[in-house]
This record gives structure tokens, C-alpha cells and sequence, in this order.
């Protein structure tokens, strides 16, 4: 996953954002129970979940001491990628085979 995301990052521009989207990216067990409280402060509670926050000083905090558990988005890197899913997702032409008739 990081590696498609560090080459999804090199695609996007970078601009600063009022908002920040959250991901966590590596699981809860086994983690210091100071980071597994900032996460449930983030509401963060399952792998893959993504949350929208303000970005303000104290959420910058937080995430910098759950660096290693999270992927942070701005928005139009999380919008963007969004898209991309959805393009990836849409519907395709159906694929019509015509088989020759069989001959006994």
C-alpha cells in the first residue's frame, strides 16, 4: 500500500487544506495505549477507515504521534483518489464472444 500511495502522492499537487483525511493503515493490537487513546480521540477504530478532520494545530499533535498507523490526505488528494476508484469501478462494455456454430 505505501508504495502506491507514495506514487499516487507524486501525481497529485499538494496545497494546503482546511481539512485533513485520515486513514488508519495498520491495525490497533499491539499498539502503546497513549496512541490507541489518540485514535479513538481521531474516532478512528478499524483498518481502512477514513475520517474528516479540521486541520488545526491540535490535530497535526495528534497525528504526529500516530504517524506510523495513519495515511493523512489533503482534500484533493482524497477526492482525487476517490475518482480514480470510481473510474476504475465503472462499468465496462460487456465482452460478446460469437462461437461458430458446432457441426455433427
Amino acid at each position: 500500500m505505501n508504495n502506491a500511495f507514495k506514487a499516487f502522492k507524486a501525481r497529485v499537487p499538494i496545497e494546503w487544506s482546511p481539512h485533513l483525511y485520515i486513514t488508519l493503515a495498520r491495525g490497533i493490537p499491539g499498539t502503546r495505549r497513549l496512541h490507541r487513546r489518540t485514535l479513538e480521540a481521531l474516532r478512528l477504530g478499524k483498518c481502512n477507515r477514513t475520517v474528516m478532520r479540521w486541520n488545526t494545530p491540535t490535530v497535526r499533535g495528534m497525528l504526529q504521534q500516530v504517524k506510523r498507523l495513519v495515511v493523512i490526505e489533503t482534500e484533493e488528494m482524497f477526492k482525487a483518489r476517490k475518482k480514480g476508484l470510481e473510474e476504475h469501478r465503472a462499468l465496462r462494455s460487456p465482452i460478446v464472444v460469437n462461437h461458430p456454430a458446432a457441426s455433427q
